[in-house]
């Protein structure tokens, strides 16, 4: 969820300029010409469902993410879905996740029949491992953990792996925001677990409409993830298991894979700048950074900071009449949503404080690869100016 103003504003010494979140007219101008090929090129092969583009397309993200097996599918809430069925896990069990992320990943967890378990997060606004610990060792019936690799910054995946084994529950990565992160060295997906990818346009690795993936290590487990995108369809007209019209369509893996993936670790470097030049620039000691548990490993989807809740709205008006646009990502946490708290108490493990904090406190600066020089030094002048 994301909020910004839809009128564009305008400001003395700099006419006619709207720093953007998101930048999609430079992105078009960047890839337009590749784009147009792509589609031509699947236009002219007459298949346009699960041809050859997809089966490409996934053999590049396993490369990519190195990890054996990919399964390309609609957008990335359904590919956690596809995840959790993967692993037998549906009605009578509870899945343990954070409260602070998009509505999709405790929506993802319902359509598959489970129970959502809600426990707070840390400093880096990632599910905390202690109090995943703490959950799981209070409340039975939890058979899976989804930890959100939140902002493009990995969670600490080896404290929560030592507690996922100590429960005998797998770890399902909602790693939404963060294709190509690590934290020391270890990357997104590593060591057998299953990680999900979105495509919406907004992520650092999106398509001109939307699209998902999941990466697995067990080619079981990938042929029932093709079967389960597919109708649960083993073969044609052959149907094993309830499943979902969840296809990666063949326009989308062909843009992905020859136009958008070769250039996701330019993206990604330009990302490291941007936050980094924050990171240095940015001295407003009414504006908390939230540099990251690992600067060089993370994709920094946004750039998160903080201010006090009661000036928020002011620090927003601030940056806007100054013609920068800002997100903020998680304003209300998913269990108290409405379309959850109207299903009766979300199940809720010790407090929500740090959440809760994130979600009144965090602001999100402009970061996408696109940005100049000028752009940047104009964000940092208007941060540093506030008065807070």
């Amino acid at each position: 969820m994301c909020f910004w103003p839809r009128h564009r504003l305008r400001l003395s010494g700099w006419a006619n300029l709207q720093i953007l979140a998101n930048d999609f007219t430079k992105l078009w101008q960047d890839c337009q010409d590749d784009y147009i090929a792509a589609v031509a090129a699947v236009g002219a092969s007459g298949w346009y469902i699960l041809g050859r583009e997809v089966s490409g397309f996934e053999d590049a993200l396993s490369a990519y993410c190195v990890s054996p097996f990919s399964v390309g599918c609609a957008n990335g809430m359904d590919a956690l879905e596809i995840a959790l069925r993967v692993l037998g896990i549906g009605p009578g069990d509870k899945v343990l996740t954070t409260p602070l992320s998009a509505f999709a990943t405790g929506l993802a967890i319902l359509r598959a029949g489970a129970e959502p378990v809600y426990c707070d997060v840390d400093e880096h606004g990632a599910l905390d491992p202690d109090a995943a610990a703490k959950a799981l060792d209070s409340m039975n019936g939890i058979r899976a953990i989804i930890p959100v690799h939140l902002y493009g910054h990995m969670a600490d995946i080896a404290a929560l792996s030592a507690v996922a084994d100590q429960y005998n529950v797998p770890i399902i990565e909602d790693a939404a925001q963060a294709i190509g992160a690590s934290r020391n060295g270890v990357r997104v997906g590593a060591q057998g677990r299953i990680a999900c990818f979105s495509f919406y346009p907004t992520k650092n690795l999106g398509v001109v409409g939307d699209g998902g993936a999941l990466i697995v290590s067990d080619e079981q487990q990938a042929t029932a993830a093709r079967a389960l995108r597919n109708y649960g369809q083993t073969e044609k007209y052959v149907h094993d298991t309830i499943g979902l019209n969840s296809r990666l369509d063949e326009l989308h893996a062909a843009t992905l894979n020859h136009v958008f993936l070769p250039k996701l670790d330019g993206w990604l470097t330009a990302r490291r700048r941007i936050a980094r030049a924050y990171l240095d620039g940015i001295t407003n000691p009414n504006v908390s950074l939230l540099p990251g548990p690992d600067h060089d490993g993370s994709v920094w989807h946004l750039f998160p900071v903080l201010v006090k809740a009661d000036r928020r709205d002011n620090f927003l008006a601030h940056l806007q009449a100054d013609g920068i646009q800002v997100g903020l990502h998680y304003p209300i946490l998913i269990s108290d949503q409405r379309a959850m708290t109207d299903r009766g108490s979300p199940l809720v493990s010790g407090s929500l404080e740090q959440a809760r904090q994130f979600a009144t406190q965090e602001a999100s600066l402009p970061i996408h690869p696109y940005l100049t020089d000028d752009e940047i030094g104009h964000v940092i002048s208007s941060v540093n100016k506030w008065a807070g």
